[in-house]
């Protein structure tokens, strides 16, 4: 009896240790499925209102011509498809020639997690909340199969149903429902007041994912705002708030509010949904990081925009990066890319270039930015 009691506690013990990620195999994903905004949007928006949403030099310095992306390059959801072997996500608006085989991207520039009350033109954000990526993701699997069911080339262009499972869903947003408090006039109290409800919001979308059956989630935080010259330059910052790397404490203090209240909700459903591997990993830390070692790691002044117009960090809201103006009858593109964009953090003040980003990707691959500290490649197990 003694010995069967040291058993099952040995047995017991066993079981409550936490997963060695030695002893696991790498996930097999056969598919992404990513939502989120500006930072991820591989020509949502593009497809909505054409090439003006990404003029060149966007995409000048890997596609060599504009690529619905806001950046010379890649983005970092292009480095995760790269990294697990996936070809490179189209956005779920583009009809144009799309295979959907390995996923579908539903980010479009300027979205937001709770809904805004303006319209595109007015605000710059975009009607593509993340509720509606949602439904727009239900759609997406229900229709597929339909779809999939008329044989011939359709059924080379979706994914099978039971790849819906065993894809990673990943999601990068967050970032402009803060923004667009800002851009409105509020205050950092006010913007911070409803924090509580986006994130509750957010929370809903990834119950609502893994109810249609969604296992493996890879979460962005947002990133530290306050490093952004859209910031420095359009909000009013005093001397003593600015931190000891350059940035706007308080704008990256709402961040971290953000952050905080969006990592305990994800505690709480890693709790819930019980079938789910959960990843939360730490943007804001690794893009901190990037500002803070800019110039140790050869990017020079981190808050100097590659293509930009004017002003101390070559940035000026009005006219952004190929953004064009009339001149004496004549068009000129005033706001184009620097000579060397490998030089830059920041592609156009908003967003990095494809060197930053690929740099973060290296940072956050490994889980060392990850709670649990998952690798992206063991992002489909659950871990204690």
């Amino acid at each position: 009896m003694e010995q069967l009691c040291k058993l099952i506690l040995y047995v017991t013990l066993l079981l409550l240790l936490p997963v060695s990620i030695s002893s696991l195999q790498e996930c097999n994903f056969p598919a992404i499925f990513n939502f989120g905004d500006s930072n991820s949007d591989t020509g949502a928006l593009t497809a909505m209102f054409g090439q003006p949403a990404s003029p060149p030099p966007n995409g000048e310095t890997f596609f060599h011509s504009p690529a619905g992306r806001v950046c010379d390059g890649r983005l970092l959801i292009d480095f995760i498809a790269e990294g697990l072997g996936i070809p490179y996500l189209s956005a779920y608006l583009d009809s144009m020639g799309t295979n959907f085989t390995h996923g579908a991207n539903y980010a479009p520039i300027g979205s937001t997690i709770r809904r805004q009350n303006t319209t595109i033109f007015q605000s710059g954000y975009s009607p593509i909340s993340l509720d509606i990526q949602y439904e727009q993701f239900s759609y997406f699997l229900k229709r597929s199969q339909i779809i999939r069911q008329k044989g011939d080339i359709f059924k080379y262009m979706f994914p099978e149903e039971y790849e819906f499972s065993s894809a990673l869903y990943t999601f990068d947003i967050g970032g402009n429902d803060l923004s667009a408090g800002y851009q409105f006039n509020m205050s950092i109290e006010q913007v911070k007041a409803y924090v509580p409800d986006v994130i509750s919001e957010f929370t809903t979308t990834i119950k609502n994912v893994y109810a249609l059956g969604g296992r493996a989630f890879w979460i962005h935080n947002t990133g530290p705002v306050g490093c952004l010259p859209y910031i420095l330059d359009t909000q009013v910052i005093t001397a003593a708030q600015v931190d000891n790397h350059g940035c706007a404490a308080p704008f990256n203090e709402v961040s971290q509010y953000f952050n905080k209240q969006l990592k305990e909700a994800i505690v709480q459903l890693q709790k819930d949904l019980h079938l789910a591997a959960i990843t939360y990993v730490d943007i804001y830390s690794a893009k901190y990081s990037l500002f803070a070692q800019a110039k140790k790691l050869g990017f020079g002044n981190p808050f100097l925009v590659c293509c930009g117009h004017g002003g101390k960090y070559n940035f000026n809201n009005a006219m952004r990066c190929g953004w064009t103006k009339m001149v004496n009858g004549k068009e000129t593109v005033p706001a184009q890319s620097c000579e060397d964009p490998s030089s830059r953090v920041l592609w156009d003040g908003i967003h990095f270039t494809e060197v930053a980003n690929k740099w973060v990707y290296s940072q956050i691959a490994d889980g060392a930015y990850s709670d649990p500290p998952t690798p992206l490649k063991m992002a489909c197990h659950k871990m204690i």
